[in-house]
C-alpha cells in the first residue's frame, strides 16, 4: 500500500498544480512518481530540474537510461525499472535485448559495459571508488564531463530509487520483473 498520497493534477494547488500542469503538457499525463513527490513542491522541482539538467549531458539519452535500469535493478526499485523500461524502448527507442541486459548490468559493447561497471561501483562503494576504478571508466573512452554525468545519472536514479521504495509508490508503467543484482 502506498505510504504518501499520489496527489490528484485536477485538485492541486500553488506550485505544485503549476509543476504538474508543465508535466502534463510535455508527458500527456502525470506520472504516480511525480503526483507522489508533488507532497513537497521542493521535492518535484528539485528532481524535475536535476534530470531536465541531465538531458544536456554529453552521454546523451540512451546511455542515461541503461544506467537508471542499472541502477533501479541493482537497488531493487520496481518503479524506476518499469518507467525506464517503457521510457527506453518507446521514447529512447532502446532495443529490448539491450534494455534486458542493463536491467542486469551488462552491455553488448565495451564502452557502454565500462559505464554500466562503473555505475555500479558507485552505487557499492558508497561512491568511495578508487583511482584505477577512474582510469578504467576514462580509458573505456569517457573524459571527466562523461564520469561526472555518468555519477550524477546514479545519484538521481538513487534519489527516486530510495523516494519510491520509501514511499511505496504504486508502479503505472507495464511491469517489468527486476534482475536480481542487488548492490551491496
Amino acid at each position: 500500500m502506498q505510504r504518501l498520497i499520489a496527489l490528484e493534477p485536477a485538485t492541486a494547488t500553488g506550485k505544485t498544480k503549476e509543476l504538474f500542469n508543465a508535466l502534463e503538457a510535455k508527458l500527456g499525463m502525470v506520472p504516480n512518481m511525480m503526483r507522489t513527490m508533488g507532497n513537497s513542491p521542493a521535492a518535484l522541482n528539485g528532481y524535475l530540474s536535476f534530470n531536465a539538467a541531465l538531458t544536456e549531458s554529453n552521454i546523451g539519452a540512451k546511455l542515461g537510461e541503461l544506467i537508471a535500469l542499472t541502477v533501479a535493478n541493482a537497488n531493487g526499485c520496481d518503479y524506476c525499472n518499469a518507467a525506464h523500461s517503457f521510457i527506453g524502448e518507446k521514447l529512447v527507442h532502446i532495443d529490448l535485448n539491450t534494455l534486458a541486459d542493463a536491467r542486469e548490468g551488462k552491455a553488448a559493447d565495451a564502452k557502454t559495459q565500462a559505464a554500466l561497471d562503473f555505475a555500479l561501483l558507485v552505487i557499492s562503494t558508497k561512491g568511495r571508488v578508487s583511482d584505477g576504478d577512474i582510469a578504467t571508466v576514462k580509458a573505456a573512452g569517457f573524459g571527466d564531463a562523461e564520469v561526472a554525468e555518468i555519477i550524477a545519472h546514479v545519484g538521481l536514479n538513487i534519489l527516486t530509487n530510495y523516494f519510491n521504495i520509501a514511499a511505496q509508490v504504486v508502479v503505472d508503467f507495464p511491469a517489468v520483473p527486476l534482475a536480481n543484482i542487488a548492490a551491496v
